[in-house]
């Protein structure tokens, strides 16, 4: 018996090393070398503008989500609150207190815009439904079954919800019932992140502190994909907007473009002149632009389209501390930012 397990490890050693010699073979152009071969590159637009800052938090932004209809978003501090805005006139719309002052992530509901969720050093994925608050906020529902922080929470629905946990997990909830639909163990370290595919909410994307980011499919509840090339944490991942692609976001101080129908990384985005990592990345509504937040308080615009030895473009009037988060909207026109000096930037 041990013979022929021992057999079968070689086996499988032996096709991952084909596979990885044909992926190799096919890598023989970059980015930039393609792109510029069809046409010239048109241009970026700048510079891109700080139009509204948004002031009221008390302590560190934690994390940031905008909701459907482009204009409002949802915020998380430490100082024990969460905030829903209006990006366009600066007001807040509404107040929730937090049972835990230690939040980590928030999000908004899409499709109607009613329910927000979040969670943080509790272990608890809290629902709020906004449509319902009184002055004395209470979850409509608490997602419990995590053994770890929560790090990332994100809608698929408005009955479903993603999160990923310090636990090494991702889970599937209902969440009316409070059930959990499916759970995901593959990563061995700590997930820092999740996004679902804008184009087939049954895909969504993690990254974790194992270095990896990983592709799951909610219908068979297991991972379909694994990409590696990072060689520290990854922070944060973000989808492409055609679906077909991811961006991520790491301590290695570089940001990655991974194409799933390649299966591998398409596109390096690193300066010698950045020495921190990226706490959070975002795409442009066509996908030419990616955005990075950085430890070193700045945000950084990366061309999708060029090679890793381009200079990225910093945005002007940078925060006073640390980029915890950032998010374009859905419809493309505003990017928001948020730092531990405790306020939120709105660009354009």
């Amino acid at each position: 018996m041990e013979e022929r397990i021992a057999a079968a490890e070689a086996e499988v050693a032996s096709l991952k090393e084909q596979i990885e010699n044909v992926r190799a073979q096919k890598k023989n152009s970059s980015m930039g070398a393609v792109s510029s071969s069809q046409a010239p590159l048109r241009e970026i637009r700048k510079p891109i503008k700080t139009r509204r800052t948004l002031k009221g938090h008390f302590g560190k932004v934690y994390a940031m989500h905008w909701a459907g209809d482009s204009q409002q978003l949802v915020s998380a501090s430490q100082d024990g609150k969460l905030i829903i805005w209006n990006a366009y006139t600066t007001n807040k719309v509404q107040a929730i207190p937090l049972r835990s002052s230690w939040v980590m992530t928030c999000a908004f509901e899409q499709s109607k815009g009613n329910l927000i969720a979040c969670g943080g050093l509790d272990n608890v994925c809290s629902i709020y439904n906004i449509q319902q608050q009184t002055t004395n906020a209470r979850a409509s529902k608490e997602l419990v079954a995590h053994d770890g922080y929560l790090s990332c929470c994100r809608f698929v629905d408005e009955g479903h919800v993603v999160t990923s946990s310090g636990d090494s997990s991702c889970i599937y909830w209902d969440v009316t019932s409070g059930d959990v639909l499916k759970t995901f163990t593959d990563h061995t370290g700590d997930v820092m992140s999740v996004a679902i595919s804008p184009e087939n909410s049954n895909i969504f994307v993690s990254g974790s502190v194992d270095t990896t980011a990983k592709i799951w499919d909610l219908r068979i509840g297991k991972c379909v994909q694994t990409h590696k090339g990072h060689e520290q944490d990854i922070n944060s991942v973000a989808f492409f907007p055609d679906g077909y692609a991811f961006g991520t976001g790491s301590d290695d101080t570089s940001c990655r473009l991974f194409d799933m129908r390649s299966y591998g990384e398409v596109n390096k985005f690193k300066s010698d002149r950045i020495a921190c990592g990226i706490t959070s990345v975002a795409f442009s509504k066509s996908g030419r632009l990616m955005f990075g937040g950085y430890d070193d308080f700045n945000t950084y615009v990366w061309d999708t389209l060029a090679d890793s030895s381009q200079t990225p473009y910093a945005m002007p009037t940078p925060h006073e501390n640390r980029v915890s988060c950032l998010g374009v909207n859905e419809k493309g026109d505003a990017l928001c930012t948020g730092s531990w000096d405790t306020n939120l930037k709105i660009w354009a």
